[in-house]
């Protein structure tokens, strides 16, 4: 690393180990944090040196830079670091124990990180405490420490340090007539971080409130749940208030009920439920660790926090509680992209089933058509070619041969093997059935366990592929016929459970399609064509195919132009360990995660600058369907976190877990192409709006221009801002 990437490299790795604590990613709490550890500027110190020594020794022992810069090493040596600075006065033999007790921690939080990833289970503050034990029982041996006489004459600690400003600020507080509750919650606050004042706890409610509305509701659930626990039984309110032990309480609240678990009215619930169970191992653990004189700290929140996390990751079913698959570190995020996931792959499924034929088609009988989709066989469909008087043949209609299907290719709905085939069934005169033949010509298709897909009445003699084939998704496997049943050619599709031929139906979606109706199109996406509907495949554009194929090693240079000046923005698309496909931007060092699954491209994720162009193209092209159609237009939602930052949103955030009023709607409208068929300029627009009741209380408008087999123009309008970005490279 240069010395630019060493700097950022500290940087971040210094304040998201503060942020972990809290479970948050957000550098302006993580500065906050920080801050509130310089109430005692020693304590403060003796964190930050710890910190220092962790990060470089991490690095120096070649452990994986993104644990290290994302604080997930640090954030047990910093609280190891707090507690020798709170116990012993700074001199050299101090800073030597540091040291080791940086390692100390540091080994152990690998070592327990790399055992309980067994079972999924975080290591939370378990390191430090197991550190921080073992340097209290040894250092009592080590005369050459001092212990620190620090809180004993406090006002000549603030003078010595700040001055008399500081004193008069810690007098000030120290006179505010606070109620005895709030004070124990702000004190408890700040003894996270070992700082047992008023001024350290306000500064930490003040920087939890403004990163999570829900983060700062949940620890005063959890607080107040243990403080009227602690009443009730008539508890050591007196030890609650002297050792401000009750930051269990706000830790687990926060974990629990934002961070491991989706926020919901049933995690607050949690909270509830489970915070008289933390006092309760509070007053057991005190009593067991004062015959060892060691301090329980933070053992109570960790060892609940993991057996609650254990207990649910033993379920078969989380309709209850939610545990958080993809961690955003916000609970609003966490929430927010939570529910855009559930509403934008509500109806997705495992296999991606498409339509067996090429062109338009129509459902001439759906599920529970009135003609032969009955009972246990009703969940299937037959297809038929109409003209524009809804005819399906030629005139005179007489033949097979003059209905417009007969002999049109079928394609595989899917990849996968030929299980089961009849090919001995000749095609009916129009009008007749063969009745003891009922499917006719048939081939059954399995793509994957208790999955099958059926497609009958295929013409005689056009059948391609024998029992044991494997077929790939669009191959041509026969011809549409008219065998078995069937009194006019057609072509009979269901999917199933079994490999049988007269296998009972199986209510499953054809993954993506469009109808038309009266010239104007609708792209369905999961969902099962009715009886009527004229359908066809999506039909693929070269251009956007091309504009949007983002594979890796993709390099793309935009010249950016403002109301004021222009510069150059750089992105390159990579694949992370997850296979995960995203775009890096050079620039605004952001992240979107996106996927292209040959029908649709759609982005799945951002993180980053949300200021930055990168943001904004993830918002414009958010779905984009890969074939061009004139007046179509696609509707998704995408997580409301980032996008609206007024009132309502702080409003929305309190509530959140319990209702969501912010709806969040993105629309993608095919404009114009020179040829619709096979465009070489093609125009898109779209807008990203948060909805209020009817009102937008948001909206950002966008258009595409490709040509040259790429996004040539991208541009962005709303109040207050106005970009174009021309792609270069």
């Amino acid at each position: 690393m240069n010395k630019t990437q060493t700097i950022s490299f500290y940087r971040d790795s210094l304040l998201n180990s503060y942020g972990q604590v809290f479970f948050s990613a957000s550098k302006g709490f993580s500065i906050l944090l920080f801050i509130a550890t310089l109430a005692d500027p020693f304590v403060g110190a003796c964190g930050f040196i710890s910190l220092l020594i962790t990060i470089g020794f991490a690095q120096w022992l070649g452990l994986p830079g993104e644990w290290i810069r994302n604080g997930s090493y640090g954030f047990n040596s910093l609280m190891v670091g707090l507690v020798l600075g709170m116990f012993y006065q700074i001199n050299g033999p101090l800073l030597v124990v540091l040291f080791f007790g940086s390692v100390l921690a540091l080994f152990l939080t690998v070592a327990l990180g790399a055992i309980l990833d067994v079972y999924r289970l975080p290591y939370l503050s378990i390191p430090f405490i197991i550190a921080v034990w073992i340097l209290l029982l040894s250092t009592r041996n080590f005369a050459a420490l001092e212990l620190s006489e620090r809180g004993i004459y406090a006002i000549n600690d603030l003078w010595s340090f700040g001055g008399s400003w500081l004193v008069s600020l810690a007098q000030w507080s120290d006179a505010l007539r606070i109620p005895w509750g709030l004070d124990i919650y702000l004190k408890s606050l700040g003894a996270i971080f070992f700082q047992y004042n008023l001024l350290s706890g306000f500064v930490i409610a003040v920087g939890l409130l403004a990163f999570s509305r829900i983060g700062f509701t949940l620890s005063l659930v959890g607080f107040y749940t243990g403080y009227w626990f602690s009443h009730l039984v008539q508890g050591n309110l007196p030890e609650l208030g002297y050792s401000y032990i009750g930051f269990n309480f706000i830790l687990a609240a926060i974990g629990i009920g934002g961070f491991y678990l989706i926020p919901s009215f049933k995690s607050y619930l949690l909270v509830v439920i489970i915070t008289p169970l933390i006092s309760l191992m509070l007053a057991a653990l005190q009593l067991i660790m004062s015959g060892l004189q060691v301090p329980v700290y933070s053992l109570p929140f960790s060892i609940t926090v993991m057996l609650i996390i254990l207990v649910l990751g033993r379920r078969k079913q989380d309709k209850n509680l939610s545990l958080t698959v993809h961690q955003h570190f916000s609970p609003e995020e966490n929430l927010y992209a939570y529910h855009d996931r559930l509403e934008r792959y509500k109806n997705d499924t495992y296999y991606h089933v498409h339509l067996p034929f090429f062109g338009k088609w129509k459902v001439s009988q759906g599920h529970f058509g009135d003609v032969t989709h009955k009972g246990d066989w009703g969940q299937a469909w037959d297809f038929v070619v109409a003209d524009e008087m809804g005819r399906t043949f030629r005139l005179p209609g007489q033949h097979p041969s003059d209905f417009y299907c007969y002999g049109l290719p079928v394609l595989a709905p899917a990849a996968g093997q030929i299980v089961t085939l009849t090919d001995h069934a000749e095609d009916n005169d129009v009008g007749k059935i063969d009745a003891l033949q009922n499917w006719g010509n048939t081939i059954v298709i399995k793509h994957g366990e208790l999955f099958y897909s059926k497609l009958s009445h295929l013409k005689a003699g056009s059948l391609s592929v024998k029992v044991g084939e494997y077929v790939q998704k669009g191959d041509m496997i026969a011809t549409c016929g008219s065998s078995g049943r069937s009194p006019e050619p057609h072509i009979h599709f269901q999917l199933q459970t079994t490999p049988q031929i007269d296998a009972r139906t199986l209510n499953y979606p054809i993954s993506y399609y469009v109808s038309e109706k009266e010239g104007a199109y609708t792209f369905h996406a999961f969902e099962i064509p009715g009886e009527g509907e004229v359908i066809s495949r999506p039909v693929l554009t070269p251009l956007l195919q091309e504009a949007f194929n983002f594979i890796p090693g993709t390099k793309m240079k935009f010249n950016v132009k403002t109301e004021k000046a222009s510069h150059a923005v750089k992105w390159e698309v990579f694949v992370d360990s997850y296979n995960q496909s995203y775009i890096y931007c050079h620039n605004s060092d952001s992240y979107a995660y996106f996927t292209n699954n040959e029908t649709l491209h759609y982005f799945t994720g951002f993180s980053g600058d949300r200021a930055s162009l990168l943001y904004y193209f993830y918002l414009g092209a958010h779905k984009v369907m890969l074939g061009y159609y004139k007046g179509l237009s696609l509707q998704d939602v995408f997580p409301l976190e980032g996008f609206y930052k007024g009132l309502q949103k702080w409003m929305q955030d309190v509530v959140a877990p319990f209702v969501r009023y912010l709806r969040p709607k993105y629309t993608l409208s095919y404009v114009d192409a020179d040829d619709p068929q096979q465009p070489n300029v093609l125009s898109l627009t779209s807008q990203a709006e948060i909805i209020f009741g009817s009102s937008p209380l948001r909206k950002i408008q966008f258009s595409f221009e490709l040509k040259d087999h790429k996004i040539h123009l991208f541009s962005i309008r709303a109040p207050h801002l106005c970009i174009d970005a021309e792609q270069l490279v």
